[in-house]
């Protein structure tokens, strides 16, 4: 515990980049331009400068939290049968490899539009950390050589094999140097010229080359990368407790975390505190009845509608947290006030994403969800960084048997749903005092509320929340880091009906911190998921009122 600055990521190199930034007096956002650079290049398998993010900013002056949404879209000559072939919606493993399920590139377009606002630091001075390592190298980490060491799927594409093969022809392992030159002058020119080089040069006749070749080419043009627009959308909060909690609004998920708040808020079991089944129990169903909603409901507003504030009328989020007690399989939709109810979803979101927060010496903070969508992207690279493959998070089936359309049915121009769904938290006279987040796919909502609960609801410390077990409930099974839990746990949650499964998604990778008083006075509790090889650093270089 410490006063800022404060950053923690997935990777300590992106740490050391952004705690730079802010010794030479860069803003927190500033420090999240250097903190993306590095992570794409050290942690390529779940984030970089081919992929999308969202990120939630706090103003220390102001008061003022804006989120900004960095998805990719769809091409323009996308259509909602764009998974399909033969008439049929093709495997998720062949979507992945495929051109088609690359968006336009978006986290760099963002990371611009929220620096212009927020920076302090020319955006020139942002990246000369990512650019030193990438052409001196950095040392292979070992759960980057655990993803090259796959062998099958994007780490053995003809690009991968490339990148990742030694001149002797072996893999690179653990310990390795691993030096990436066409990233170094990817990086170098997006520091002189700005982001517009990347959306309207040699980038972006790169990216579009890569996506347009076998197998399944893909439709993705520079000209669908140049008319990329980041959207600032503001903040959507919500009470709990004695807290306010913002998220970024649809496309993200950031609501369904609010949703399960609310409920959480309305079941007393929840309080009962990590030792008690009946608390971790309650938490399940919770999760039940949140995706069910989720997953009908949420998609890009530009496209269909999202009851948003049906979804956290308090009378419908009460009715709804009175059917966990009752649930014994998986959970129907319900119909919040303005919900039109659309077809179920079909959508797979696969591993492949990381999160950040930093907080400067004035108290201004970022919270950012990043990804490429799945491990190493769509396995293509261009210009010396991975591909993303998000536009496999539509749903793949435009539409159920009936007729009725999916929200998150793929559409030229569409931002596919994202589980990203970075969190800032508040007090109620609206001043920082926490912010958190995690990858993990659609078990992001799960990885986030439990944080959530752990910190504000049972008070434990930051580290120690993030390093308990996970429970993900979606559908009518329960997986779980089973060996994180307790014997005794494991029985009292399979009286209860809860029969815990190993959790077949990715894992979590939480980060993130908490104002807190302590020994010392006040001061940032930090932690990083111990399941990563991130870290939490705070420096008593400021302090915070």
């Amino acid at each position: 515990m410490a006063r800022g600055p404060f950053v923690a990521a997935a990777n300590p190199l992106a740490v050391e980049a952004g705690l730079k930034i802010l010794r030479e007096g860069g803003s927190a956002v500033d420090a999240a331009v250097a903190v993306q650079a590095v992570l794409g290049l050290v942690e390529p398998q779940s984030s970089g400068l081919g992929g999308g993010a969202f990120m939630m900013a706090f103003d220390a002056r102001t008061g003022e939290v804006t989120s900004y949404d960095g998805r990719e879209t769809a091409p323009a000559a996308a259509t909602p049968e764009l998974f399909y072939e033969n008439g049929r919606p093709l495997g998720v493993g062949e979507a992945i490899l495929s051109g088609r399920s690359t968006g336009a590139a978006a986290a760099v377009a963002m990371l611009a539009m929220a620096q212009k606002a927020h920076g302090r630091l020319p955006w020139s001075a942002l990246f000369a950390e990512a650019e030193r390592l990438a052409r001196d190298g950095f040392v292979v980490s070992p759960r980057l050589a655990g993803f090259i060491a796959a062998t099958r799927g994007q780490a053995r594409t003809r690009w991968a094999d490339a990148y990742f093969t030694k001149p002797d022809g072996q893999r690179h392992v653990a310990g390795d140097v691993l030096r990436n030159p066409a990233y170094a002058d990817t990086v170098a020119e997006l520091a002189a010229g700005g982001a517009e080089v990347f959306y309207n040069g040699r980038v972006a006749r790169e990216i579009a080359a890569a996506v347009a070749e076998a197998p399944r080419p893909g439709v993705l043009t520079a000209q669908d990368i140049a008319a990329y627009e980041p959207i600032e959308r503001g903040a959507l909060c919500r009470p709990y407790r004695i807290y306010v909690i913002c998220v970024p609004p649809p496309p993200s998920s950031g609501v369904a975390v609010l949703q399960l708040l609310a409920m959480a808020e309305a079941t007393p079991d929840i309080s009962l505190g990590p030792d008690s089944a009946g608390a971790w129990a309650a938490f399940a169903q919770l999760q039940r009845l949140m995706y069910a909603d989720r997953d009908r409901y949420v998609g890009d507003p530009g496209f269909v509608r999202v009851p948003v504030q049906g979804l956290l009328d308090p009378d419908y989020t009460a009715a709804r947290a009175a059917l966990a007690p009752g649930l014994t399989g998986a959970a129907e939709a319900g119909t919040p006030p303005g919900g039109v109810l659309a077809g179920p979803d079909a959508t797979d979101e696969p591993a492949g994403t990381s999160h950040f927060v930093i907080v400067d010496a004035e108290g201004n903070a970022v919270s950012m969800t990043t990804t490429v969508e799945s491990v190493f992207g769509s396995g293509r690279m261009a210009a010396g960084f991975f591909l993303n493959n998000e536009l496999t998070d539509f749903s793949f089936s435009p539409t159920r048997a009936d007729g009725a359309p999916a929200a998150n049915a793929v559409a030229a121009g569409k931002r596919p749903r994202s589980s990203m769904s970075p969190v800032l938290i508040l007090d109620r006279e609206g001043r920082l005092v926490g912010a958190l987040g995690s990858p993990g796919g659609p078990s992001i909502l799960a990885y986030n509320a439990r944080a959530l609960i752990a910190v504000l609801d049972w008070g434990l410390p930051v580290q120690t929340a993030f390093n308990l077990p996970n429970l993900v409930a979606r559908g009518d099974g329960f997986g779980a880091d089973t060996d994180r839990f307790s014997e005794a746990l494991r029985a009292g949650l399979a009286a209860r009906g809860v029969t815990l499964r190993p959790n077949d998604s990715e894992t979590s990778g939480l980060h993130g911190g908490v104002w807190r008083q302590g020994p010392d006075g006040w001061a940032w509790d930090g932690g990083a998921d111990d399941r990563r090889e991130g870290v939490a650093r705070v420096e008593a270089a400021g302090s915070r009122q």
